[in-house]
């Protein structure tokens, strides 16, 4: 089992993230994972860099952290073979340390360029084309592609790594679950058995991604005042997430959650039992890469807690 540290890039500046990483790798992390995101989720986060810019540096800048991206949409905003060639460049640049996390996406992020926004059967579909276009172009050499929706015309990645990258896949449901069976992992933001199966049942093999929130503060109150700022968003739930357009959407889909809602979700404050007991859904679930997403009052805080008190109970809760 690994334990990941969540890099939140909509809540701080590049700079602060690519610290954050070096702190994680510090405090002891086994990787660094990073959202790929054009917008915040809400007003409050104020800040959104480039997900691919931060991970260069972050390799440059570390040495033996795990990086990953969580997750990248692999067409609309993107077309696969940038993802492609990205990719790779990271791989190369860390050492080896890069994995590749894509889903389906969110329309807050791939609405900006004017292509629309699919059913979730045709993201499906369009997410099947680009990890075969991926796939192809890693293959080495020039390649041309046909889809039903993407294209690839006389292409090729010259620089690929000389071990490539493994490719996880977001899931929250059974279609999208068979599309991680098919690749090297899965990756899920909510502690769904029935995801595992799926993944298991179609012949899924490798690391099983989840991403676990939690408020790390010096007492109960100020982690759920500070988890109500920053992650109140995550209680509207996937099928939410993923339609709506801008932070103002979000904003008014949030303004009813209260931070009792998010006592009830989070565990908030300082204790590393509620902590670890939060982790135990996702182990007990059959994850085995948990990525603790702090949305407390101070990240230098948290990763001294995490240091100190929270990895060796972790650790023996495995």
């Amino acid at each position: 089992m690994k334990i990941g540290y969540k890099l939140f890039a909509e809540a701080y500046d590049p700079k602060e993230i690519v610290r954050q990483a070096q702190k994680a790798e510090d405090a002891g992390f086994d990787f660094v994972e990073i959202s790929d995101h054009y917008h915040p989720w809400l007003y409050s986060h104020g800040h959104s860099g480039f997900a691919w810019s931060m991970l260069a540096a972050i390799a440059a800048r570390t040495s033996t952290i795990g990086l990953a991206t969580g997750v990248t949409c692999p067409f609309i905003r993107y077309h696969p073979a940038i993802i492609a060639q990205a990719a790779a460049t990271t791989a190369i640049l860390s050492d080896g340390r890069f994995t590749l996390g894509l889903g389906s996406g969110e329309r807050l992020n791939e609405h900006v360029v004017g292509g629309g926004w699919p059913s979730v059967t045709v993201r499906h579909e369009m997410l099947r084309e680009a990890l075969e276009i991926i796939r192809l172009l890693w293959s080495g050499g020039y390649h041309s592609y046909e889809g039903k929706h993407l294209d690839l015309e006389d292409a090729r990645v010259f620089d690929l790594p000389d071990e490539l990258p493994p490719i996880i896949v977001a899931a929250s449901g059974d279609r999208s679950a068979k599309i991680a069976a098919t690749q090297d992992g899965l990756f899920a933001t909510e502690p769904s058995r029935e995801v595992v199966q799926t993944f298991e049942n179609h012949n899924g093999s490798g690391p099983r991604y989840c991403e676990i929130p939690l408020a790390y503060a010096k007492d109960e109150q100020s982690g759920a005042a500070c988890a109500h700022n920053l992650m109140r968003f995550g209680l509207t739930g996937w099928k939410v997430q993923a339609e709506l357009p801008n932070p103002i959407n979000f904003e008014a889909a949030t303004a009813l959650v209260t931070e009792d809602d998010i006592r009830k979700n989070f565990p908030c404050g300082p204790d590393p039992d509620r902590h670890v007991e939060a982790a135990r859904l996702y182990i007990d679930a059959g994850y085995d890469h948990l990525t603790l997403m702090n949305a407390g009052t101070s990240p230098d805080a948290f990763f001294d807690f995490y240091a100190t008190e929270l990895a060796g109970r972790l650790i023996g809760s495995r």
